[in-house]
């Protein structure tokens, strides 16, 4: 590592990287990025990360399905039924 180089921390979000304290460089300074991960990615157990994505459904599927059916219901409201 160069004397000007500084390592930095911080999070990926998509293309773009957001760093936890100020880098010191005037905006719109060209840099070179380097990404190294801080720690292995961690492999889920199957399902958790249905159950993740469900957010506050995760622990109320019962009242999940029930949602679920009740939209399906309101949505053939005043639709025309398919002829053969």
């Amino acid at each position: 590592m160069s004397m000007t180089e500084t390592v930095l921390k911080g999070i990926v979000h998509g293309r773009t990287i957001e760093l936890e304290h100020e880098s010191g460089l005037p905006d719109g300074q060209q840099v070179k990025v380097t990404v190294e991960p801080l720690e292995k990615a961690k492999r889920l157990p199957p399902g958790e990360g249905l159950r993740r994505s469900f957010g506050a459904w995760a622990d109320h599927a019962e009242e999940l399905d029930e949602y679920l059916e009740w939209n399906r219901q309101q949505r053939k409201l005043g639709r025309p039924g398919i002829e053969p």
